[in-house]
């Protein structure tokens, strides 16, 4: 399975930028979204930013996952 996940922008220079995700921070290349910016969500896979996300969307999708995150973890105590 292949998942996107969506990713703070905290710096740019170039084509490549720095990520932010719950804290861990990773390099990914900017090629495909051009115009980014640092503050903005990005959706993530395999070290590219696929597209730019508002806040708000961004948002709903890292609620999804911890949600997800949660019930894995409830299933393992169970």
């Amino acid at each position: 399975m292949c998942l996107a996940v969506p990713a703070r922008i905290v710096s740019i220079e170039d084509t490549r930028g720095i990520i932010d995700l719950d804290g861990v921070r990773r390099e990914i290349s900017l090629m495909l979204c051009p115009g980014s910016q640092v503050g903005q969500y990005a959706l993530v896979h395999a070290g590219f930013a696929i597209t730019v996300l508002n806040e708000e969307e961004a948002q709903k999708a890292l609620d999804a996952f911890a949600e997800y995150r949660r019930l894995m973890e409830e299933e393992g105590a169970a």
